[in-house]
């Protein structure tokens, strides 16, 4: 099994800008620990970052404008700010996958598994979730260290990414144990 580390919008805009959560502050520490153990592993991490055009992207229509390619709230909060090795995804969709080259880059890598951070659980994470399941990666969701705006939309998404991808659920210090400790 080949691991990767996807981190999904932690960025500015859902962490502490207009789209902020309390939620998605409190993953900050454990994403941030999580990262530390990857590293130490050679696992590669790879950071999925809304990245939309200004005035015409489609998503707006839903959410308004947000995570503005170039602006500030587009970057990654700088408490997980990506290392010299890490990989960086710009999408303008909740699917990582959709439009970008996170598959080419998986299969370069030789990755297998993708394991899914980050927020919202039932929007960018649980559609993430299909487009690796419509590839054929192995997921694993660790769910402390996802969330969503509420814990009944945190819950949901999992559930499904569980019932419908066979996404595998665990806890932050499971998986260090399991998949990170040599």
């Amino acid at each position: 099994m080949k691991l990767a580390i996807l981190v999904i919008d932690m960025l500015h805009e859902f962490v502490y800008g207009r789209l902020k959560s309390e939620r998605a502050q409190k993953l900050v520490p454990k994403i941030s620990k999580l990262l530390n153990e990857a590293r130490k592993c050679n696992v590669p991490i790879i950071y999925a970052c809304d990245a939309h055009y200004p005035k015409i992207d489609y998503e707006f229509k839903k959410w308004g404008p947000h995570a503005i390619r170039g602006s500030s709230e587009a970057r990654i909060v700088d408490e997980l700010k990506p290392h010299e090795n890490d990989f960086i995804i710009l999408k303008r969709r909740y699917d990582a996958f959709f439009a970008t080259d996170l598959d080419l880059l998986l299969r370069e890598l030789g990755v297998d598994t993708v394991v899914l951070t980050g927020i919202h659980t039932h929007i960018c994470v649980l559609h993430t979730a299909a487009g690796a399941f419509f590839r054929g990666y192995r997921i694993i969701v660790i769910e402390d260290c996802t969330d969503a705006f509420s814990e009944d939309a945190h819950r949901m998404g999992l559930q499904y990414m569980k019932e419908i991808y066979g996404a595998e659920l665990i806890r932050l210090d499971e998986f260090i144990e399991k998949f990170l400790s040599k």
